[in-house]
C-alpha cells in the first residue's frame, strides 16, 4: 500500500514494463499499490472534449483514476478547500482520490477514462450539489 495521507489527492505510478519498440504493460497489484481493495470498476469513453464531468464527492468512496487512453483534466477540491489540478496523459499513472474529495475531468475526444473505487455503487453515497459539500468543512 502506498505510504500517503489519505486525506489528499495523489500521482500513483504505477509498475510498467516494455519498450517503445514493442509496448508496455502497466501492473497493479490491488493490496500492493492502492490504497483500498477495489469493490468496482468502471471506465467512461466517447465523452465530447467540451463536456465537464464528475461535479461531485463522495461521503465514503475512494477511487484511484486512471487515463488509459487519451488525456484527462482532474481538478479536485479537498473539505478543507485546497485544490490541485492533474493532467493524465500516461496509462502508467493514476491519480487517488479520497472521501469527501469534488471533483471535476475534461477528457481529450479519445480518453477513456478507467476507475478503481473502493466501495460498490451507492447512490446515497454522492454529493451533487457543491454548497452541501462546503456546508460539510463548516
Amino acid at each position: 500500500m502506498p505510504e500517503q495521507q489519505h486525506n489528499r489527492p495523489y500521482l500513483i505510478d504505477f509498475q510498467t514494463i516494455g519498450e517503445s519498440t514493442l509496448g508496455y504493460i502497466s501492473i497493479s497489484e490491488f493490496e500492493r499499490d492502492l490504497p483500498f481493495t477495489p469493490q468496482r470498476v468502471f471506465w467512461t469513453y466517447f465523452t465530447p472534449h467540451d463536456v465537464i464531468r464528475g461535479r461531485h464527492a463522495h461521503y465514503e468512496t475512494e477511487m484511484v483514476l486512471i487515463a488509459a487512453c487519451g488525456k484527462i483534466e482532474l481538478k479536485t477540491e479537498c473539505i478543507d478547500g485546497k485544490k490541485d489540478t492533474f493532467v493524465l496523459e500516461n496509462a502508467g499513472v493514476g491519480v487517488y482520490m479520497p472521501k469527501l474529495c469534488w471533483h471535476t475531468m475534461k477528457y481529450s475526444h479519445n480518453a477513456v477514462q478507467l476507475i478503481f473505487a473502493s466501495t460498490p455503487y451507492i447512490a446515497d453515497d454522492y454529493i451533487r450539489d457543491y454548497e452541501v459539500f462546503k456546508r460539510l468543512s463548516e
